[in-house]
């Protein structure tokens, strides 16, 4: 019996005339062939010593010249994206410390026993513990800077060179100290403390966080002028390594100011004169970490503030206001606590200003209370 004819129609177009049936639907057209994992050598190929009949085509020939640029700038911009991932999570990257704590403060008034003394600055001055200390800025000295464990000598003097920045502009720059803004003080901080700084000058409360005096020393310009005489400075820093990530730095200094009502010229030597010393010890903590130190930022983290002559209650957050000579204070303002009270801690603090030395040799000590 003979094998399958052709259709009554003929055959189908486009398929292999004359073919068994089971090889018809196979259809060898130009992208099957291009497609093919196995290729024919050529006739000059095979008369090659030991030149295969057929070769493997690799895939990348496979593909046309088009699809081969596109797959090359698409394993470019894999490997760009893969180094920028790896770069933002690095493993071994320096943990980030949190953002800066609010500044805790606290401020002490020191009332005077008696009456305030007065007399010429010089004078004031030569009679004082305070005649020791350096004038200004000079008495604003680091200590030896030594590498730690994480950071290196660069690092360690660039907090002490910024904490010392810091302690001469808000405590000794003239402007400030007669009311000031306060601006230079504050690029000095970290970005997450400006809002703070802002909102203590804006609205000064004594909360323990939002005392100007906490910040910088300043005196009402209504009431108090400060003498032309130097500021009298002695103190010291100390570092310490707080983490990998940062470094602490703590400033202890007491600063001696003269003073005299607002509105008044300078005493004449020897003539009876309305200046008078006013004492602020200061206890500054502060922290830098990597960025601190890289953008010249610094956090300050705590404040302890001793000053006087002041009368007991007399802070009001915005200024100090010191007693001037020949007067005495006024402690009926104490502020009274009431320990049934809920809510915040109301402690009225206050101590008496101690006539004796204010600083025994070799660095300062607390007024007495």
């Amino acid at each position: 019996m003979e094998g399958p004819g052709d259709p009554p129609e003929g055959t189908p177009e486009g398929a292999p005339g004359g073919g068994d049936e089971e090889y018809r639907s196979v259809v060898f057209d130009e992208s099957f062939v291009r497609a093919a994992r196995l290729q024919e050598s050529s006739a000059r190929e095979r008369l090659g010593d030991h030149a295969p009949a057929v070769r493997t085509r690799h895939v990348w020939a496979r593909l046309g010249a088009s699809r081969q640029l596109l797959l090359l700038v698409l394993l470019i911009a894999l490997a760009f994206g893969t180094a920028v991932y790896m770069g933002l999570r690095h493993p071994y990257k320096d943990p980030r410390p949190p953002s800066a704590e609010p500044l805790q403060t606290t401020v002490i008034p020191l009332a005077p026993r008696g009456t305030v003394p007065g007399g010429p600055a010089a004078r004031l001055f030569a009679g004082s513990p305070a005649q020791r200390f350096e004038e200004g800025a000079e008495g604003v000295t680091l200590p030896d800077v030594r590498r730690t464990q994480n950071f290196s000598e660069g690092l360690v003097m660039a907090a002490l060179a910024t904490a010392k920045e810091y302690t001469v502009r808000s405590a000794l720059d003239r402007e400030l100290l007669g009311g000031g803004d306060g601006r230079a003080v504050r690029v000095l901080l970290a970005p997450s403390q400006v809002e703070q700084y802002d909102r203590s000058f804006e609205r000064p409360a004594a909360d323990g966080q939002h005392a100007i005096t906490g910040w910088v020393v300043r005196f009402d310009p209504a009431q108090v002028a400060v003498d032309d005489a130097p500021v009298r400075v002695g103190g010291a820093f100390s570092l310490t390594e707080a983490s990998p990530a940062a470094l602490e730095v703590s400033a202890d200094h007491t600063f001696v100011y003269a003073v005299r009502p607002a509105g008044t010229g300078p005493a004449k030597a020897g003539a009876a004169a309305d200046t008078s010393l006013f004492t602020v010890r200061r206890i500054v903590r502060f922290r830098f970490d990597r960025d601190d130190l890289q953008d010249h930022h610094v956090q300050v983290l705590r404040s302890t503030v001793e000053a006087g002559p002041e009368s007991c209650g007399a802070d009001d957050a915005a200024y100090l206001r010191p007693v001037l000579a020949g007067r005495t204070a006024d402690n009926s303002r104490q502020p009274l606590t009431d320990p049934y009270a809920t809510g915040r801690p109301s402690v009225g603090l206050c101590g008496v200003l101690a006539p004796g030395p204010l600083a025994p040799a070799g660095g300062p000590a607390p007024p007495g209370r």
